[in-house]
């Protein structure tokens, strides 16, 4: 019997991630004995922040021997990621394992019945919303990983509005990651990143709010533009998220309500609606941005939990499915280890520090247009082995800044280089835990995401780059 649940974790896309990181995993491993081992000297603050001094590389003794690299996705628990990486792998278990009953009980079906219904004749004007909604989340808000329980929502979503598993990806991982990166009001990119160059909270944000509009922008009509092409020959469909073969009711369905599933659907869209509102809160209260992810977890386990049990699935039924669910996760979980593992590789052999050395003995005697773009792509490459923003604002931004001023090149601008380079290109690597939960939630394969997304990429690489361009013509600073 053919398995049509919204959620589940694929054999050939798992095999696929898994080796591709296995092959990312090497390459790291034989990169060390190529590269000098060396460390910047660090300064720890009184609230226990560390940041690099500029100047100050030097040799030291490195290397990794083979046994730490083959169990380095089990090591890594020890680092000061450990913690993180537990929460990130707890964030796929159990939004894996809740979905299932959620779908299994009709709440699903109903809820996205719903809103095919309302909106059948208004699908450009519901992709358009959804797409700001999510973007504006990353942009105002900073949240990225708590927003992970709702993109399965918008991939069945997609699926009940006749369209496909990528453009239900594309209208809320994209937004949401874009938003991110374009860092409006950001406190994990801007935020961190303008307190550690000296500059006053979310200043500059004129320039920040032209990116959204021009990202928005192209990110919607790229989107439209393949949701019409799905309208006009159904066979467009990503294969695997092709509506024929799915569950979910298209647009065209009649609709029938139920009281019942009704209720389910409000208690449901309530707590989850009330999580929302936790994230925009955590935006300015300090307590709630140490513990916002771990809350988000337990929100959505509670809505699904509590939207099945009225939706009247027992609860026997419940924790089975439930279980099932959640060792249908387990091995994503593989996965995640592994992407994290290659950053772990790194900074084990210290050569980590190397790289970013290298990078800034690059840039001297370039032209100062040169070397935004530079700064651009250091932090563009080192997003492939360091997805977390503030992590890479502590270990960026204090050589960043000294090398920008040095070739005439504001803070300011210094900043909105390290966001541009932090954000878009998390929804493009493999090494990004956020994106490879969510390609395993909806069994889509990387290669294919990839090749889909990579238009998208693309022209928000260009766009970027002219806009840095177009900033330091401008003088945007201090």
């Amino acid at each position: 019997m053919e398995d049509k649940r919204i959620v589940k974790l694929s054999v050939k896309p798992f095999l696929t991630a898994v080796f591709m990181l296995l092959f990312l995993m090497v390459l790291t491993y034989v990169l060390t004995f190529f590269l000098p081992a060396g460390e910047f000297r660090r300064e720890i603050s009184e609230t226990g922040q560390v940041t690099i001094i500029n100047g100050t590389y030097h040799h030291v003794e490195g290397g990794i021997s083979f046994l730490k690299w083959l169990f380095s996705p089990l090591l890594l628990f020890g680092t000061t990621d450990g913690a993180s990486v537990i929460v990130i792998c707890l964030f796929l278990l159990v939004i894996g394992g809740a979905i299932l009953p959620l779908d299994e009980c009709g709440c699903m079906r109903y809820m996205l019945d719903t809103i095919a219904h309302k909106y059948r004749k208004k699908r450009y004007t519901l992709l358009a919303v959804t797409s700001l909604f999510f973007m504006a989340l990353g942009s105002f808000v900073g949240s990225f990983e708590e927003a992970i329980p709702l993109v399965p929502v918008v991939i069945a979503l997609s699926y009940s509005m006749g369209w496909d598993a990528l453009l239900g990806l594309g209208m809320s991982l994209l937004p949401l990651g874009f938003g991110f990166s374009t860092g409006i009001c950001n406190l994990y990119t801007v935020g961190i990143a303008q307190r550690l160059a000296g500059l006053p909270l979310f200043s500059g944000i004129g320039f920040r709010i032209l990116s959204f509009v021009l990202i928005y922008a192209f990110l919607l009509w790229l989107l439209k533009s393949y949701a019409k092409k799905i309208d006009a020959d159904p066979k467009n469909a990503f294969a695997e998220g092709n509506v024929s073969n799915n569950s979910i009711v298209t647009a065209n369905a009649e609709f029938v309500g139920n009281d019942k599933l009704q209720k389910s659907v409000k208690r449901f869209a309530m707590i989850i609606g009330f999580g929302l509102v936790l994230i925009i809160l955590s935006s300015f209260i300090e307590f709630l941005q140490a513990v916002i992810t771990v809350i988000m977890v337990l929100i959505f386990f509670m809505a699904g939990t509590i939207a099945c049990f009225t939706a009247g699935m027992k609860t026997k039924e419940f924790f089975k499915l439930l279980g099932k669910g959640i060792l249908t996760m387990l091995p994503g979980v593989g996965v995640i280890l592994m992407a994290s593992s290659i950053k772990y590789t790194l900074m084990e052999s210290k050569t980590l520090d190397t790289i970013l050395n290298f990078a800034v003995e690059l840039t001297k005697g370039l032209p100062s247009y040169a070397v935004v773009l530079i700064i651009y792509a250091l932090v563009l490459f080192m997003n492939f082995f360091i997805a977390s923003a503030s992590a890479k604002a502590f270990l960026l931004i204090p050589l960043i800044v000294p090398l920008a001023q040095l070739n005439g090149i504001t803070r300011q601008l210094s900043v909105l280089a390290f966001i541009y380079g932090d954000g878009f290109s998390n929804l493009f690597y493999p090494t990004n835990p956020v994106l490879l939960i969510c390609l395993s939630l909806v069994g889509v394969n990387y290669i294919t995401w990839a090749k889909w997304s990579a238009k998208f990429q693309i022209g928000v690489l260009v766009i970027t780059t002219a806009l840095l361009m177009l900033a330091k013509a401008a003088g945007y600073g201090p």
